[in-house]
């Protein structure tokens, strides 16, 4: 987007917040008409608003497209010369720490128009994001600011919730899908939904498999080979014993990675120990329902000494695609792809037609069965 395009002028759509009309203004005239659906009509109504005439306003800035941005369809115009650039380091509630340059921390709020604009994310500002801010007046030693405008995304980790997109974290390019051995126990499905999700927001995806030192590692590698044949790489990691950590440090060096998985299978306890400085907090999973407790509240970026960044985010008990539907599901298998052109229909689904080149696949030994049924339910899920 040029300059000249951030500065000129555009209808933008906005969150509707008036009612709208709910009957005719003329009840006498359609009276003397004979018409007697008036009686049907509610008889009280809000006329304070305008209506949809409410949802569009003009704005300056530009409009930019939706994968472009990672959700958010409009780049408002800013004075740049009265403004800062920086990065999100965390989000609580209306607030936003930001990082300049210099690499000052400011506490920000939002400007007004851009948490009015129509958007499907749950907040409009997310860790991660690139930022113009308007820096303000110091409070009780704390510097301020107010967040103008958010930079178009790319590698975006999104989830649903209750209806609409939750951005977990913007502008990343690594995620590290972290699951345990046992305490709590792992969850392959959990990982698969991940994967979806990182394949459609074209993140490199690792693996890592925590608390080995608990079980025999032996036992791992039937599922471990599984994700390697498909080119994931796998890592198995023991914060406790140090155990691959090495490896782990090496990948996440220079890099802008982030941490994801359920709650408890120690994603901070690894951060701490590649990055001792860090300093989070821990605890231990609870013993009565082996479920983890939550520690990390939200999402928030993480210098490396090593550079780059990584993100540490609150832990997931359920992980809902987002803006992923039941056909497009097996592209993002990459074990199922393959098998999807040679199907007898064009339009198979993989669950009950006949001649299905998936289905034989797995029938043949070709295609893991888990990954199957893991699939099915994603799609079944999918539909909803």
């Amino acid at each position: 987007m040029t300059k000249d395009d951030k500065n000129r002028k555009f209808r933008a759509d906005f969150r509707k917040k008036h009612q709208a009309r709910s009957r005719h203004g003329d009840l006498t005239r359609d009276f003397a008409a004979g018409d007697q659906n008036f009686e049907e009509d509610p008889h009280s109504e809000r006329v304070s608003g305008k209506g949809d005439l409410t949802r569009k306003r003009t704005v300056i800035g530009g409009s930019i497209g939706e994968e472009e941005s990672g959700g958010l369809t409009v780049q408002l115009g800013v004075d740049e010369t009265t403004c800062l650039t920086g990065r999100v380091m965390s989000v609580h509630g209306l607030t936003s720490f930001v990082q300049a340059a210099s690499g000052q921390i400011y506490r920000c709020a939002t400007r007004g128009v851009l948490k009015s604009l129509s958007t499907d994310q749950r907040h409009v500002v997310a860790a991660g994001d690139r930022v113009w801010f308007r820096p303000e007046p110091e409070r009780e030693g704390i510097s301020e600011g107010i967040i103008e405008r958010i930079e178009p995304r790319h590698g975006v980790l999104s989830r649903t919730s209750k209806g609409r997109r939750h951005v977990l974290v913007a502008n990343v390019d690594q995620l590290l899908i972290v699951t345990s051995a046992a305490e709590p126990t792992l969850k392959p499905n959990l990982i698969d939904r991940m994967l979806v999700t990182a394949e459609k927001a074209q993140i490199r995806p690792l693996v890592c498999i925590n608390k080995i030192d608990l079980v025999d590692a032996a036992d791992l590698q039937p599922l471990a080979g599984v994700f390697g044949q498909m080119g994931y790489e796998i890592l198995m990691l023991s914060a406790v014993t140090g155990f691959g950590l090495d490896r782990l440090r090496r990948r996440v060096a220079g890099r802008q990675s982030v941490v994801a998985g359920q709650s408890g299978v120690g994603k901070s306890s690894l951060l701490n120990a590649i990055e001792p400085d860090l300093n989070l907090r821990v605890q231990t999973v609870s013993e009565e329902n082996q479920k983890g407790r939550h520690t990390t509240s939200a999402a928030q970026l993480l210098p490396l000494s090593a550079g780059g960044y990584i993100v540490d985010t609150p832990g997931i008990r359920q992980f809902q695609l987002w803006d992923v539907i039941p056909e497009e599901v097996a592209g993002y298998y990459r074990d199922v792809r393959p098998y999807v052109s040679l199907c007898r229909f064009p339009d198979c689904t993989h669950t009950h037609e006949a001649d299905c080149a998936v289905k034989d696949a797995v029938a043949d030994g070709r295609l893991d069965a888990r990954r199957y049924e893991s699939y099915c339910h994603l799609y079944d899920g999918a539909s909803d």
